[in-house]
């Protein structure tokens, strides 16, 4: 640890010009530096007893959201604090956690001044970091002021196992800082066991983000006999392809009918124009058409489309033709319905990895795969039995996930 120390130190003060000039040309970088580097206000308000949450990013902080919600319920006697390493993850924990964290900042640099620092002043009692970033200098400091550290919904994937086992010499003293690591699956437990996980205290769990119930739907749109594609929140660019693909498709299945709910409502004039360039008949949601007399329905209402699920064939989930990182999947396969993305999930590269193992979910690279695929779901009935037979089999095999880490909870808080 010592020669980390002196190693990671150095480093940073080299790097320290190239960040100064990053952060002027990006702004991105700009936001939590001095956080990071340990310089916080902490709340004088905050309990003496605190149980901190650290999720990276956006999908972390969005599948940490059922947990942070359930033990600030549960646990009262408990300040939350919630960290995360980028903006975007800094904005979505601010907007869901309002009113339910404490205290919402940076996570530290794993320098160990700026670890110390963060510690210290922060004071956590606990500490569960989601998927598995892995800190020397945090675990270090972490077992050195005897602050019991978790991983939940760990996870592993195949090339960075790869990397880690060529150092399995250094993961293994640092993985058993960790008072417990809780993984997403057999795979993910096999692998962080090897590199030098305590086989004790490494268990499966299953994966947070599936911990999702479907919503009563009460919306009525009359889509009769016909099935219904839905289209969800799709951004600028991706609501051509969606309706060249679905033309395409009608033409082979006169009786499809398409949902199409933007990500942003105030797009919905643009959209409207694309949609008559289409020749088909379409309706606004917000007046009330159906799909009796209408191909085509604008969802240009807010908080509506978790339900519409439930009535879809399948859905595509937009976000995912553009630099989004997309939308999460199970909000329709939570309805056994199967879902198509376009090529760019990375804020849900692990859900769409499981569903895609399987033909509850497919990611196509173009209109033409979409196509393609959108038609085989609605001509082939063997094939979207078994697609959506697989959403229920995906959600079998990782429900539980909450409760597992609320009661691993109560022990550490006992």
């Amino acid at each position: 640890m010592f020669l980390y120390e002196i190693v990671v130190t150095i480093l940073f003060i080299i790097a320290l010009p190239i960040y100064a000039v990053i952060r002027a040309i990006q702004k991105k970088y700009m936001f939590g530096w001095k956080e990071k580097m340990g310089f916080l206000k902490v709340p004088d308000n905050l309990k003496e007893k605190r149980i901190m949450f650290h999720g990276v990013s956006v999908g972390e902080i969005i599948a940490l959201e059922n947990l942070i919600k359930r033990t600030k319920d549960e646990f009262p006697d408990y300040s939350i604090i919630v960290t995360t390493g980028t903006k975007t993850g800094q904005d979505i924990a601010h907007k869901k956690y309002k009113g339910v964290a404490d205290y919402i900042t940076y996570f530290p640099y794993d320098v160990p001044s700026f670890v110390r620092s963060f510690l210290k002043k922060v004071k956590p009692s606990f500490v569960y970091i989601a998927e598995t970033e892995l800190w020397p200098a945090f675990s270090h400091y972490c077992r050195q002021y005897k602050i019991p550290l978790f991983i939940i919904n760990g996870r592993i994937s195949d090339s960075t196992y790869k990397t880690y086992l060529n150092f399995r010499f250094f993961f293994k003293k640092m993985l058993l800082n960790y008072t417990g690591i809780y993984t997403q699956s057999n795979e993910d437990n096999d692998k962080l066991i090897t590199l030098g996980a305590n086989p004790d205290t490494t268990k499966v769990m299953g994966n947070l983000k599936f911990d999702v119930k479907p919503k009563v739907c009460d919306i009525e749109i009359g889509q009769n006999e016909g099935r219904v594609i839905i289209a969800g929140s799709t951004h600028t660019g991706e609501d051509e392809i969606v309706l060249e693909a679905f033309k395409q498709v009608k033409s082979q299945v006169p009786d499809v009918k398409l949902l199409l709910a933007p990500r942003h409502p105030q797009r919905v004039p643009q959209i409207e124009e694309l949609v008559k360039n289409t020749g088909l008949d379409y309706g606004l949601r917000s007046q009330n058409d159906t799909f009796n007399d209408k191909d085509i329905i604008l969802l240009d209402t807010l908080g509506e489309l978790g339900k519409a699920y439930a009535l879809c064939h399948f859905a595509f989930i937009g976000g995912s033709f553009n630099t989004t990182g997309g939308h999460n999947p199970l909000e329709a396969s939570v309805y056994d319905k199967p879902v198509i993305s376009g090529p760019d999930v990375h804020n849900f590269k692990d859900i769409f990895g499981l569903l895609t193992k399987t033909n509850a979910g497919k990611i196509v690279k173009n209109e033409k795969e979409l196509t393609e695929h959108m038609t085989k779901l609605l001509t082939n009935e063997d094939f979207y039995k078994s697609a959506c037979d697989d959403c229920k089999k995906v959600f079998e095999s990782q429900k539980g996930a909450l409760e597992f880490v609320i009661e691993k909870i109560r022990e550490a808080t006992k």
